[in-house]
């Protein structure tokens, strides 16, 4: 049961990663799991600070990740109008667009807001959405990092307790 546990371990943290990159699959929790799986063999003893500490860390990125588009924006020189937009085309676009909306959304959302704001500055409302889609790839970046340190995490703990595993 310990084996079947490990591989099962093992694809959520593969899982992970490939989460990092596709919006609908949230990329840390999902590696997150894997290492609760393995926690919860016979041979790997159970670090429920560890699994706590490494829980809140996927649960700020997962934080982050809806955070950072907005703050990409405001970093670009966007106003309120343009965070908010941003905000808001990434709830919009995740609806209506899927997983295509979650790049789209908060681009268009940030470049709508300002030009909102004001319609006569259409290259800082642009400037604006581009900042936001820089927060996209910031976010996509650190959700990709902490799914791979997770997989880092879970081998280290199989290779800790191979013996015992196999």
């Amino acid at each position: 049961m310990d084996i079947a546990l490990t591989i099962i371990g093992l694809l959520f943290c593969v899982l992970g990663i490939i989460g990092s990159f596709l919006p609908v699959l949230p990329g840390p929790f999902t590696s997150w799991i894997g290492l609760l799986i393995l926690h919860l063999t016979n041979a790997v003893p159970q670090n429920w600070t560890f699994l706590g500490i490494t829980l809140a860390i996927s649960i700020v990125v997962w934080v982050l990740d809806y955070i950072v588009p907005a703050l990409g924006t405001k970093k670009f020189g966007g106003t309120k109008y343009g965070m908010i937009g941003s905000s808001l085309g990434l709830i919009v676009g995740i609806l209506f667009l899927g997983p295509f909306g979650i790049i789209i959304g908060p681009f268009a959302g940030a470049f709508i807001g300002e030009f909102i704001r004001d319609s006569s500055e259409t290259s800082k409302a642009l400037k604006a959405a581009f900042g936001s889609f820089i927060g996209f790839l910031a976010g996509t970046f650190i959700k990709f990092i902490v799914s791979v340190a997770f997989l880092v995490l879970f081998i280290q703990e199989v290779w800790n307790h191979w013996r015992d595993l196999f």
